[in-house]
């Protein structure tokens, strides 16, 4: 039956129960008649059609018209019931008797409750109906009492039993609700409809305290429960209503507020108030990982907890009764002691606060002496798991030099126990914070020393309960001193270390030929600093710096001035650079006496290492004469391409490690090609222990810096490595370098590449000498040219000559090797070979290793376009190229090195392909290596290039034209 907007109307709320949701209100709008008068034509109304009636409703109706559709049947299934269902099939299933959902119930009651507490404080002014029973909504009105009426609580004790009931008072007269058809229409706060008069009550009463007196006059509580129902049910009712009593006492008391601070290690959660089995069951579970701080105040001889209430109650059972105390707090003075706390950093909220265990106690041991002044009692709450020290706590750490190493002493003192400071040790590494004093108590260490001392623990060695530290670390010292967490006391020599801005300039020994650039000098005078104090270094300088030069100058020096006494040093380093080092060592340092202790037949005996001043070897030797050079005392073992040791557990890397000597030095353009762990490995055999244990450095530094991309852990192992380390990039010293620096790089053969070349060259050999003896040189030409472009070949890798070669060469290993190297230190190369079945082989080894690469040969049908992505594409760092295809024409400035992998007559065709890199435009240094295979026809022809250099000089752009020349003892040289 609609209403008429055009006809007076009126809103009226109409209260009805329903089976499941309990009382209700639902909103409508009736029609009035002419004379004012409901009618009983009405409608329904909700948000969807208030906007209708707008004229006639108020604010807050359309309040009140909001809650009651939040309550509608319809719309609270649709709250807490997602899948589609009917009112019927919603409520017989949910709310069954015995299959029911009592938790949804619950909450469903709390909504409703909620919402009908809201409806109800609005209804002052409006018109309020019950419902009749055929859904007429203006039954029976009724009204909303103007103001709240008061309860008071009766307890009559008695011999047997108690007695308990509550009478109402409204406006100074007592209301008789009691057996009169009064009903709760709400419980959460509690309204009552009496006499068709709708009240509420003082000090929000839950209604359930008044439901049960509605049809009955008591409640009797037997003897036997009386001690729970007091504690439990009467003394909060004391707390929060008027309560007359008959039998025992409550008295009113006021006291000063004397503040206490309860901590202790039981969860959140679990109340001082709990029963003590509950907390003491939570309490075997807990983590402990957490301090709970309770602020609690004492009056009088009693503790108060709730912070909350004006009024707090604290029964005491007499010899034959009971005494309420009703303590009346001063909640403003408890704010300013909580404010205290507050100020000092400790969140309190709802009179309590959680720490960290470790910031709670360092927390507790800041502020302990100022919250006594303050007046606070600090106590441990006797439901904590265990009995905490929190008293005073400090640290002295006393650090002296000795002869090769600082000793380490100190106290720790907990309150009047005194700790040697080596028993933390255990307890900072691992990451323990709880010690057990003598007494019992458990004393937490401060948060700050576990990164405070960390680094001086891991790094230090235990010997007879002291602790020592290596020289090395003089660095961490340093810190520890200038942190003002040790007192130092060392030597002059090492005082001057840590002052030290430039290193001593250091002259040449007088048997070095050549001359050091300025930045070769300063790596030469570093050598020596590292030396003079007995660290280990490391010389990672940029390919191409000379850290082989460096080296040489600094062993000569050794020798010359008798350092080394008699003791030969060892130089370790892969196979195919042992002829690469005899090679510079013979220019440089003519005067070292060099042993090459290599290959199947050495001489396997350390005796005659006396005879000589530097032993060159490879890792595959050391490896398999770990026992044998363990036994001798070297002056320095220095390992090149020290990379080789990077995995730590390698039989290589603790070959190295065992090994004897004064000084050890490690050369590598990457110290860290693949993980942080390749650093902590190449420290560790110059300077044992410098980064702690493997375990250790793997928790602190590589985790850290890998996987959370700590910048702090970062910068930390930089300043722990720093003093060891000399690295200078090609950038750096630009100024120093000539615009073009040529090497050579000599390659050694493999066994099954030096038994197919012996092979090869003696049938050619042969045959071609014959032909000479019995035709001439002329007619030998070809066969010749046949015969050298055969060895040349296999001088580069014998599949380029026999497709069937399974085996390995020497020249690839050292060329991606170095290409590895140029790669991991940034630099860009490009690769030339005569070859394009050398270029194909390469290629073949890149992938496998999974380096990118450009490439181009004469078939190549863009070549710009593989230009262009080779010099704009940054991580693109290698270019392989034909001789022939990419030897002129192209410009690939974004390159600073040139790998020559098969040089040959004509320096001119290779100056050709290594100005692609070096022309205008280019703004570094370029470096160009030619890889040579050692003992072969290769680095014979450089050697008659040395003797001839007129005629490799000239214009000559062919290997005929080249072959013409050549006499009959040039033949045999190049053959021999």
């Amino acid at each position: 039956m609609k209403v008429s907007t055009a006809q007076p109307f009126q809103i009226v709320y109409s209260l009805l129960a329903h089976e499941y949701l309990g009382y209700l209100f639902e909103s409508y709008v009736v029609q009035l008649s002419p004379k004012g008068q409901l009618t009983l034509q009405h409608q329904n109304v909700s948000a969807m059609n208030a906007a209708e009636f707008a004229d006639g409703l108020d604010a807050r109706d359309f309040e009140l018209i909001a809650l009651t559709d939040q309550i509608q049947q319809d719309a609270v299934i649709k709250e807490f019931w997602a899948k589609k269902t009917t009112p019927a099939d919603f409520f017989l299933k949910q709310y069954d008797q015995e299959k029911g959902d009592k938790a949804l119930q619950e909450r469903i009651s709390q909504y409703v409750q909620n919402r009908m507490g809201q409806i109800l404080e609005r209804l002052q002014g409006k018109l309020v109906f019950i419902m009749g029973k055929d859904g007429e909504p203006t039954w029976k009105e009724i009204q909303v009492a103007p103001e709240p009426a008061s309860v008071l609580f009766h307890f009559r004790r008695n011999p047997e039993n108690t007695h308990y009931f509550p009478t109402i008072q409204y406006r100074g007269q007592r209301l008789d609700f009691q057996q009169r058809d009064a009903v709760m229409v709400c419980c959460q706060p509690a309204w009552m409809l009496l006499d068709g008069v709708l009240h509420n009550f003082r000090n929000e009463v839950d209604g359930k305290k008044l439901s049960p007196f509605l049809t009955k006059k008591f409640i009797i509580i037997p003897r036997q429960v009386e001690d729970s129902y007091y504690q439990r049910f009467v003394a909060p009712l004391v707390e929060s209503f008027d309560v007359h009593a008959r039998g025992f006492d409550i008295r009113s008391e006021r006291y000063q507020a004397k503040p206490h601070l309860i901590f202790s290690d039981v969860p959140a959660g679990i109340g001082y108030d709990a029963p003590e089995d509950s907390r003491r069951s939570t309490i075997t579970d807990a983590s402990g990982e957490q301090i709970h701080f309770d602020v609690a105040f004492q009056y009088g001889n009693h503790i108060v907890r709730n912070h909350d209430k004006r009024v707090s109650v604290q029964l005491e059972k007499t010899s034959d009764s009971y005494v309420f105390h009703r303590l009346i707090r001063d909640l403003e003075n408890e704010q300013v002691f909580i404010r205290e706390l507050q100020d000092r950093a400790l969140e309190v909220r709802n009179g309590r606060a959680v720490l960290e265990k470790a910031t709670a106690f360092k927390w507790l041991h800041s502020h302990a002496e100022e919250l006594a002044r303050l007046g606070f009692t600090v106590q441990q709450g006797s439901s904590s798991g265990k009995d905490y020290f929190i008293g005073t706590v400090t640290v002295n750490v006393g650090i002296t030099e000795n002869n090769d190493w600082f000793d380490i002493h100190g106290t720790v003192r907990f309150g009047e126990f005194e700790i040697p400071f080596v028993k933390l040790r255990p307890y900072i590494l691992q990451k323990r914070h709880e010690f057990k004093l003598p007494n019992g108590q458990i004393a937490i260490i401060p948060e700050e020393w576990f990164t405070q001392y960390l680094e001086l623990f891991a790094f230090s060695e235990e010997h007879h309960h002291s602790l020592t530290l290596k020289k090395h670390h003089v660095a961490l010292v340093s810190d520890l001193e200038n942190g003002n967490l040790a007192t130092v006391t060392m030597s002059r020599k090492l005082e001057k270390l840590r002052g030290f801005e430039v290193v001593e300039d250091k002259p040449l020994p007088a048997g070095f030929r050549g001359t050091l650039r300025p930045y070769q000098q300063a790596g030469y005078n570093w050598l020596h600093f590292v030396q003079d104090y007995h660290f280990g270094g490391c010389l990672a300088d940029d390919m191409g710096l000379g850290k082989t030069i460096q080296t040489l100058a600094m062993l000569m020096q050794r020798v010359e001035s008798g350092a080394a006494g008699g003791a030969a040093s060892l130089l370790v380093m892969p196979t195919s650079l042992v002829y690469n080092w005899l090679s510079e060592a013979q220019k440089f340092t003519p005067n070292l006496r060099i042993l090459t202790y290599t290959g199947t037949y050495r001489d396997k005996n350390v005796e005659q290492f006396a005879d000589y001043d530097l032993i060159l070897t490879s890792y595959g030797i050391v490896r398999l004469d770990a026992e044998l050079l363990r036994a001798y005392k070297f002056d320095y073992v220095i390992l090149d391409e020290s990379q080789a040791i990077k995995n730590p557990s390698s039989t290589t890397s603790q070959a190295v490690r065992h090994l004897h000597s004064r000084h050890r030095l490690i050369l590598t353009g990457t110290p860290v090609e693949n993980s942080t762990m390749d650093l902590w490995s190449q420290m560790s055999f110059i300077n044992p222990g410098l980064l702690g244990s493997q375990a250790f450095f793997r928790k602190e530094f590589l985790k850290p810096i890998e996987k959370e991309k700590d910048e702090v852990k970062t910068k930390r192992l930089h300043a722990l490595i720093k003093p060891f380390i000399l690295r200078r990039h090609k950038a750096q010293v630009a100024t120093e370098l000539p615009e073009k620096i040529e090497n050579l790089s000599y390659c050694r053969m493999t066994e099954e590449q030096q038994s197919c070349y012996e092979e090869t060259k003696s049938y050619y050999r042969n045959k071609i000498l014959q032909s000479i003896e019995e035709h001439g040189t002329a007619s030998t030409q070809f066969m010749l040219l046949q015969g050298l472009t055969k060895l040349r070949q296999i001088a580069n890798h014998p599949r380029m000559a026999d497709a069937d070669y399974e085996h390995e060469s020497g020249k690839l290993r050292e060329v991606v090797r170095m290409i590895r190297n140029v790669v991991s230190e940034g630099h860009k190369v490009l690769v030339f070979s005569q070859f394009v079945k050398h270029l194909e082989i390469v290629r073949h080894a890149l992938d496998e290793k999974q380096i990118e690469y450009a490439y181009l040969d004469g078939n190549t049908r863009d070549r710009q376009k593989e230009v262009a992505r080779f010099q704009e594409t940054e991580d693109l760092r290698v270019f392989l190229i034909s001789l022939k295809a990419g030897g002129v024409g192209l410009n690939l400035t974004a390159a600073d090195y040139v790998f020559i992998l098969d040089p040959w007559w004509n320096p001119a065709v290779e100056a050709q392909a290594v100005d692609r890199a070096h022309r205008i435009g280019q703004e570094r240094t370029v470096f160009t290596y030619k890889f040579i295979t050692k003992g072969t026809v290769e680095e014979k022809i450089l050697a008659l290039q040395n003797r001839k250099i007129q005629l490799v000089s000239d214009l000559i752009t062919t290997d005929e034209a080249i072959i013409k020349t050549l006499t009959k003892e040039d033949i045999e040289e190049l053959l021999g």
